[in-house]
């Protein structure tokens, strides 16, 4: 049996619990967020973010994991940890580790484990601006609907319908790679002719997607063909949608490889932007929403963001509210009376 070692220390009037292993904290701290709902990839981010960050800290104290305490967690540590976790990482995932190890370690002062949160110490690398990344050329969306309509993408088994749905729920909904998978037949709801798609989303936030009757024809013949390749297998309204060449729940690796092989079999796969692939039908869909006319608040409605800003960079990426001031410049008249 491990020994318990979670002792008090006074620190001013307060007495913390900075004995108690990290280990037991970071426990701790899940178990404190689990009303939040986070999502199971959530989850398991902020458990490689904290168990690298650990393995590192272990190795500069030169600690077993039964040995480092909640104490040990020093900003000189924490420094050396991060500075050997950025040389072998990208900056995203430096930022994204220091976030989580920030919210960490505030929860262990909110819950008196330690006396201050030492991570304002620890530099972090500063957050890239949000870039909208689509399709490039104004056809590229029609083609590679079409493209896959016709059976394009040459595999063992191809499957067009399938392929047709995945690329639809990018480019005229918007939609997450976790929120495809989480679709259920039961998530087209409404009336004939005002059909809305309920999407569980990021952080819980679910929304409802306005589409038109052709996303039900498509859902429609989509699953004609699983009941059509999978006869033995029952797909009930409350069952994953998407389903891989098995008929199993469709991996998040098999969506991503899936949409980047509809790009390659299209002749498209120049037209993505690096590091894109299904991300960037749903980026897409969001330039011509606010190429067309939409608000940011409309697109932050419609893509289920948590800030309004980050609805905000699609209009500023088209350049259409700049384009518009430019053309109401009076001087405009003159050279009309001139040409």
């Amino acid at each position: 049996m491990k020994r318990n070692i979670t002792q008090c220390k006074t620190v001013g009037a307060m007495r913390y619990k900075m004995l108690m292993r990290v280990s037991e904290a970071q426990q701790a701290f899940f178990a404190a967020r689990r009303p939040r709902k986070d999502s199971p990839h959530t989850t398991d981010a902020y458990r490689r973010d904290l168990a690298g960050i650990t393995a590192l800290l272990l190795r500069e104290l030169d600690r077993s994991p039964d040995e480092l305490t909640v104490e040990m967690l020093t900003a000189q540590a924490l420094r050396n940890a991060f500075g050997a976790f950025a040389d072998t990482h990208a900056k995203s995932s430096v930022l994204r580790a220091w976030s989580t190890w920030n919210q960490f370690l505030t929860f262990c002062v909110s819950d008196g484990l330690l006396a201050g949160n030492p991570m304002g110490a620890v530099a972090r690398p500063k957050a890239p601006p949000l870039t909208p990344k689509p399709l490039r050329g104004e056809e590229t969306p029609e083609q590679l609907l079409a493209a896959a309509a016709d059976g394009s993408r040459r595999t063992r088994d191809p499957w067009p319908e399938r392929d047709v749905l995945v690329i639809a729920l990018g480019l005229v909904a918007g939609l997450r790679a976790a929120e495809m998978r989480a679709l259920t037949a039961r998530s087209l709801v409404g009336r004939q002719g005002e059909m809305r798609l309920h999407v569980h989303g990021k952080g819980s936030r679910d929304r409802s997607i306005p589409v038109q009757p052709i996303m039900e024809k498509i859902i429609e013949e989509y699953l004609a063909s699983c009941r059509r390749r999978f006869p033995q297998q029952r797909f009930g309204p409350s069952t994953p949608l998407l389903r891989d060449r098995a008929g199993e729940p469709i991996g998040r690796g098999a969506l991503e490889y899936l949409v980047k092989s509809c790009y390659r079999w299209a002749g498209l796969h120049d037209r993505v932007p690096v590091g894109a692939n299904l991300h960037a039908l749903r980026h897409t869909f969001a330039t011509r929403l606010a190429e067309d006319g939409a608000t940011a608040s409309e697109i932050m409605a419609l893509l289920g963001h948590a800030s309004l800003a980050t609805s905000q960079n699609y209009i500023e990426a088209t350049g259409r509210e700049q384009r518009a001031a430019a053309a109401s410049n009076r001087t405009y008249r003159a050279l009309d009376g001139i040409v």
